[in-house]
């Protein structure tokens, strides 16, 4: 649909929403269902509506609580019966610079600007620690847009008693409190508002007609900023970019004008935003973002045209480069095949719309931005909040590495003929342990960004996770595969609840980049065996079906479980005899 797509078509977003609501659950009829609670300053009712819209498209069914108006601080503060039984998953605190209950003027002295400063973040801090300590849930707050005047002109964003200058202060001190605390995240309108314009923002009609913090057309580009947040924390990003090369990535058809002949670098005004883009590429995967090439190019050229002297972005840049004559595609599938990722984790930057338009019909899920203007590429691809950062890993920061391992380990196992002396050649050692605290952001990040190899689909948090490290009645692994050609990092997690001597497995999953190298037989071998030590007669392992997630549907029949009953839903309750079971012994190294 491309009214989601930047830039946004808000006058389809918000006199269609029924319609579009109704498209989009067709669409997902399997859809991840979530409790936000938006607690606001002003009316929220259109907020809720092209939220929900979003979250949708992004595969995520929200239902909301909301606040009286303006009535954000004492439903935090206090509580009511109504958001108490809701338990939201989420809050959203949805305040603009109109719900400041004090601003300096020029009579007010520093001394009493910097008391008044503190009270109004002190206002803040107080109800975020309260939502903290009864829900235990992420936070997402607005930090302050500013008023569209500006009583002192350009004084007043310096001088101490400039209105622009004390939300300035207040926004860093909001900024210093996420720092320090997970599960807290900023929504930027700040940016926003200026990003939208000011003066149009800002618009008080509808601040004294309707209440809205901000004009209504604005409203979907709000939703869209906190949709993106909250389909980071439930694993909807986006992992990789797919980029063409002739006049995507430089200026100028590399196998007609030469290498010597394409715009790139510093020489021309066209070559400097070519030679800028390819930073802002580059610079994606300092976030963990993954880089492909897919292109209509002989690969001799390809790579030529990437090793250009006032080139960004190199061959090794790429964990995949198909340049080729293949219809692209094919090429993406391929890619996604290969580095063993769904269509839906991938964006595609081509500026050709008739290739854009194939690859959006046959590929369904990966996202396809119109790029048009290489001025306006950037633009199009920050804008469109693919790639939305609220989580950032060891694993994140080394993901091209981690991919280009596998890329060996596959170049590796074409020099074998039995699968076996391959999985012994790569030298695996897998070390399992329980949920220590060095891993647990890693073990929070794996839930909620695994999808397919994912028996349960449970999403948790930091918290979430600890509490089950705490608890006595669980067992709680997770597992680290190294070897050869490289560290992988925790790619495997399990939780089990012990009631009496029945052990029900709540938590499965694994990253697919280690499909089929035996770490499933690792953890199986050891989750038996240490529920045997505690005294465990039966193992429940349970199914619940999703989207992406049917290649684990007999995971549990494969290990020896029998199957004990089926809904109509699919969800399956799986049984395994302790006694019965047959270890795998994989061919690796278990460290315990």
């Amino acid at each position: 649909m491309d009214c989601f797509h930047y830039p946004l078509d808000t006058e389809t977003l918000l006199r269609k929403k029924r319609r579009l609501r109704r498209e989009l659950l067709t669409q997902n009829p399997h859809p991840l269902h979530k409790k936000i609670a938006i607690l606001g300053g002003s009316t929220t009712n259109e907020v809720a509506d092209q939220l929900g819209l979003f979250l949708l498209q992004y595969g995520i069914e929200a239902e909301f609580y909301q606040s009286e108006y303006a009535q954000y601080w004492q439903d935090a503060m206090f509580g009511t019966p109504e958001l108490d039984a809701f338990a939201p998953d989420v809050i959203y605190i949805h305040t603009n610079w109109r719900n400041l209950t004090a601003l300096p003027t020029t009579a007010d002295t520093a001394e009493q600007i910097d008391a008044m400063l503190e009270n109004q973040y002190v206002h803040f801090e107080t109800m975020w620690q309260a939502l903290e300590q009864k829900f235990s849930c992420p936070i997402i707050q607005n930090n302050f847009d500013r008023p569209n005047y500006r009583l002192m002109g350009n004084r007043d964003i310096w001088d101490v008693h400039g209105r622009s200058n004390f939300i300035s202060r207040l926004n860093q001190k909001f900024y210093t409190y996420a720092a320090a605390h997970e599960h807290f995240y900023i929504n930027d309108i700040d940016y926003l508002s200026a990003d939208y314009g000011l003066t149009a923002w800002g618009d008080a009609f509808y601040w004294h007609m309707y209440k809205y913090a901000m004009c209504l057309d604005a409203i979907p580009s709000l939703a869209n900023s906190v949709a993106n947040i909250i389909k980071s924390l439930y694993g909807r990003n986006k992992k990789a970019l797919v980029l063409d090369l002739d006049n995507t990535l430089w200026g100028g058809v590399v196998g007609d004008d030469g290498v010597d002949g394409l715009a790139i670098g510093p020489e021309v005004p066209e070559g400097q935003v070519y030679a800028e883009f390819q930073s802002y590429c580059k610079a994606l995967k300092t976030i963990g973002v993954i880089l492909a090439v897919d292109s209509k190019n002989e690969e001799s050229n390809a790579l030529a045209g990437l090793n250009h002297p006032d080139g960004v972005l190199r061959p090794d840049d790429f964990v995949a480069i198909k340049a080729n004559w293949e219809p692209k595609d094919q090429n993406l599938k391929a890619i996604a095949s290969e580095l063993n990722l769904g269509a839906d984790s991938f964006v595609f930057a081509d500026d050709n719309p008739a290739e854009r338009a194939i690859v959006e019909a046959q590929v369904p899920g990966v996202a396809v931005p119109v790029l048009d203007g290489a001025e306006n590429y950037i633009k199009m691809l920050d804008h469109g909040g693919y790639f939305e950062v609220t989580t950032l890993s060891q694993e994140d920061l080394k993901k091209t590495e981690l991919y280009h391992q596998n890329a060996q380990r596959a170049a590796a196992q074409a020099a074998f003929g039995d699968y076996g002396e391959y999985l012994d050649s790569l030298e695996m050692t897998a070390t399992i342990r329980g949920f220590e605290p060095l891993y647990i952001q890693r073990i929070a990040q794996l839930t909620n960004k695994s999808n397919q190899f994912n028996l349960t689909t449970l999403r948790c948090s930091e918290d979430d996770i600890r509490a089950m490290a705490e608890d006595k009645n669980r067992i709680c692994l997770c597992g680290k595969l190294v070897d050869k050609f490289g560290d992988n990092g925790i790619v495997t997690v399990v939780s089990g609840e012990q009631q009496g001597t029945d052990l029900h497995l709540r938590l499965w999953l694994m990253s697919c980049r280690v499909l089929k190298r035996g770490m499933e037989d690792a953890m199986m071998d050891t989750l038996v065996s240490e529920a045997a030590a505690r005294g465990v007669k039966t193992v429940y392992g349970y199914y619940y079906p999703t989207a992406k997630n049917a290649m684990v549907r007999q995971f549990y029949g494969n290990f020896g479980f029998a199957e004990v009953s089926e809904d109509e839903a699919g969800n399956i309750v799986w049984k395994l005899d302790v006694a019965s079971y047959l270890p795998r012994h994989p061919h690796m190294k278990i460290e315990r």
